[in-house]
């Protein structure tokens, strides 16, 4: 388990109860372009290694409804075109 413990611009990660990493981020100095480039470097980084990133059990709970929905014809899909052009009427 992994908690993950916002101190100011410190980030506390305990994992397990037992090894703690802190990690010093100047959030408050950084551009949101640069944020938006560290949150990208972490994901290339989950990636590498995306066997071992654990996937939460309620991850697993809404695949099986949305697996039912459709079995049960009470779902519906959209051409992605579609779909793009009824998200920007509604923005």
């Amino acid at each position: 388990m992994q908690t993950c413990i916002m101190v100011g611009n410190m980030v506390k990660y305990l994992i397990f109860g037992v090894r703690q990493m802190d990690i010093s981020i100047p959030l408050n100095k950084m551009t949101i372009n640069e944020k938006l480039r560290a949150i990208e470097e972490i994901w290339e980084d989950l990636l590498r290694d995306s066997e071992n990133v654990p996937s939460p059990a309620w991850h697993a709970d809404v695949l099986s409804a949305r697996e039912q929905r459709i079995r049960d014809d009470k779902s519906h899909f959209s051409d992605w075109n579609e779909a793009k052009s009824r998200i920007r009427k509604k923005a």
